[in-house]
């Protein structure tokens, strides 16, 4: 039985239609419908199913199946490194077993592409789960706050080291656990999570040279029990250590354990990068009203939060030894000195609670799933909200979905689709079988947005203008293009559950069918005609392999799935040719670099034509 409407849904003013409710809210709290989705949520209603979405407990067993069909996505760091260790560790060991002056052998290279192979596995598999569960997962609104979250929280795959070994740890049980759950919670997970410790480089930051700093042993503080402690001594107030400096911390010696590099040479001391992160871009924000001073205390606070070597764990640890024991004051709160891991737990405790994060993550929230320039009014009541709850995002998100600009006429399709969210609505539109290969994931990545690639800070942007230019559109059309040319794992025409109906039909018909249900039955005149001609303004012009470089970021992971390794070549099958340089159609097709060597899309017609270019339609990029 669906679960009863709740307090919060159902009782504002709606300025939509009903049809337009149910096709807006699958495409705001899901990353779109599946064929027969809006029947369902329209028979069941649409605040119920909403309700449905938020309520907590639920399970999916079907996908959880379908993610454990991956092998390296539920290991831990430590597990992945000894079962997939990367290719330059066993090159050492090959260049020390032949000591100086000796030739590697044919086996010596033949083992190193292995390793290569195996240790590709590790991130090709991760960002693969990541879109097969947005595809299949009947936890939609899970998926799209993961998808938010992990933005909000971004770390960057391409860091180096061992960063890509902590990122499916990172997804598995620091993120998705608290996506609904209370932000300080969340908030706490993030801080001790490794792939946040590495990517910001506190794993490396200790109390600077002449600063006191703690015993072995000592001030482990009233939050510092567990792992994080253990071996560490007994609880109690810790003893300053003057100007004592610690020789190599054990976080640093982990560079001879598997992937775990060296400190860089440099003086050793504070590093402030998480701090002024935690207060700029997770909590506050950067009209928060903190300082410099601010920042440098919290990196101060923070000091001792690291990560455990690889062969115990590669784990969150604290060492009293480098923590900066003096007192600090952050943001008007003081923190008095000898007390260790405390200090961090209150940093999180104040920086959570504060009314400028209530308003940051409101505007964020808001911005997400109502408007690129959410009403004031909006943001302020979420903030209350987030406030009166002590951070429950369940009921933030209920106060959002419940509000009157929800489903507002101005929020209708407002929103432009992120390349994730375009790949993954296409796939659920069509029926699509989750991929479990990294074809699909490539396929975001070539679109501007790789997965765990964008290497700021900030994540990706959550406004249209970011996405959409004469590149990117045309991108998008050959995307859609290529998915209806079978070149897409798990989606063909055939399987599109209305092809049976109207494969013989006329094209108008064809043309009235696909309105109907990939374009939620609303299509401008100009998209009609297109559908109706199969004459694309667009495609007399495509772009070079340089300017798609270009479009996806010289800096990000995208280049590298434009130029994928050979060995993720054998990682799983593809329908077709691979996507390389992107789809173009043959009167589009221009050749030159990896794309030359790409079979080209045949020239589409009839029905795989209107579905491939009402893929790329204006009313299909927008949510």
């Amino acid at each position: 039985m669906p679960p009863p409407v709740t307090p919060g849904l159902g009782d504002g003013t709606r300025e939509q239609t009903a049809d337009q409710q149910v096709i807006h809210a699958l495409n705001r709290l899901a990353f779109g419908p599946r064929p027969g989705d809006a029947a369902r949520v329209r028979a069941m209603g649409v605040d119920r199913w909403m309700a449905s979405q938020l309520a907590a407990g639920h399970t999916d067993g079907e996908t959880e199946r379908l993610i454990a069909s991956y092998e390296t996505v539920r290991l831990s760091p430590s597990e992945l490194l000894r079962e997939y260790p990367p290719p330059f560790v066993l090159r050492a060991e090959q260049r020390r077993e032949k000591g100086q002056g000796g030739k590697l052998t044919a086996a010596d290279s033949a083992r190193y592409r292995e390793a290569q192979r195996r240790s590709a596995r590790v991130m090709a598999e991760l960002v693969s789960s990541r879109v097969a569960r947005a595809v299949a997962s009947e936890r939609q609104l899970d998926e799209v706050m993961v998808d938010f979250w992990e933005n909000h929280f971004n770390v960057f795959a391409g860091k180096g080291g061992p960063m890509r070994y902590y990122l499916a740890s990172y997804d598995r049980e620091v993120i998705r656990p608290h996506a609904m759950g209370r932000f300080r919670d969340l908030l706490g997970a993030v801080a001790k999570s490794p792939a946040m410790l590495y990517y910001l480089d506190n794993w490396q930051s200790v109390a600077d040279s002449g600063r006191p700093v703690l015993a072995r042993g000592e001030a482990r503080g009233a939050r510092g029990e567990g792992r994080a402690m253990r071996g560490r001594g007994t609880p109690g107030r810790g003893r300053p250590v003057t100007g004592r400096r610690p020789g190599r911390a054990p976080a640093a010696r982990a560079a001879a354990d598997s992937a775990m590099p060296a400190r860089p040479a440099r003086r050793r001391g504070l590093n402030e990068n998480y701090g002024r992160e935690l207060l700029e871009l997770h909590t506050v924000g950067v009209d928060g009203g903190y300082t410099q001073q601010d920042v440098i205390d919290v990196a101060r606070a923070f000091t001792g939060w690291t990560i455990e070597t690889p062969r115990q764990g590669g784990g969150f640890v604290f060492r009293p030894a480098v923590h900066d024991a003096g007192a600090k004051t952050v943001l008007g709160h003081a923190l008095r000195a000898h007390r260790g891991i405390d200090d961090g737990e209150q940093v999180l405790d104040i920086v959570a609670r504060h009314p400028a994060t209530a308003r940051f993550i409101a505007l964020k929230l808001s911005r997400r799933f109502v408007s690129d320039t959410p009403p004031p009014a909006l943001v302020d009541r979420v903030a209350a909200t987030f406030t009166r709850t002590d951070g429950d995002i369940r009921e933030v998100m209920r106060t959002i979905i419940g509000s009157p600009e929800f489903f507002s006429a101005a929020a209708y399709r407002s929103k432009v689709k992120s390349p994730f969210e375009l790949v993954v609505s296409a796939l659920r539109v069509m029926g699509a079988r989750p991929d479990t290969t990294p074809r699909t994931a490539q396929l975001v990545a070539i679109l501007g947005q790789p997965p765990f690639g964008h290497q700021a800070p900030n994540g990706w942007p959550e406004t249209g203008e970011s996405w959409m230019n004469a590149g990117a559109i045309l991108n998008r059309i050959n995307f859609g293009l290529a998915l209806a040319a079978g070149r897409v794992p798990g989606v063909s025409v055939a399987g599109w559950p209305e092809a049976a109906v109207v494969r013989d039909a006329p094209r108008a018909q064809q043309v009235d069918a696909v309105i109907r249900t990939v374009l939620a039955g609303a299509a401008s005149p100009d998209t009609r005609e297109i559908l109706l001609t199969g004459a694309h303004p667009m495609l007399a012009v495509a772009p070079t392999d340089s300017a798609m470089r270009d479009m996806a970021g010289r800096d990000s992971l995208a280049v590298a799935a434009l130029d994928p390794p050979d060995e993720m070549a054998d990682v799983g099958p593809m329908t077709g040719a691979p996507m390389a340089d992107g789809p173009m159609p043959r009167q589009a097709r221009r050749g030159g670099g990896r794309g030359a060597g790409m079979r080209a899309l045949p020239e589409l017609t009839g029905l795989a034509q209107i579905l491939g270019l009402a893929l790329g339609a204006p009313e299909f990029q927008r949510r």
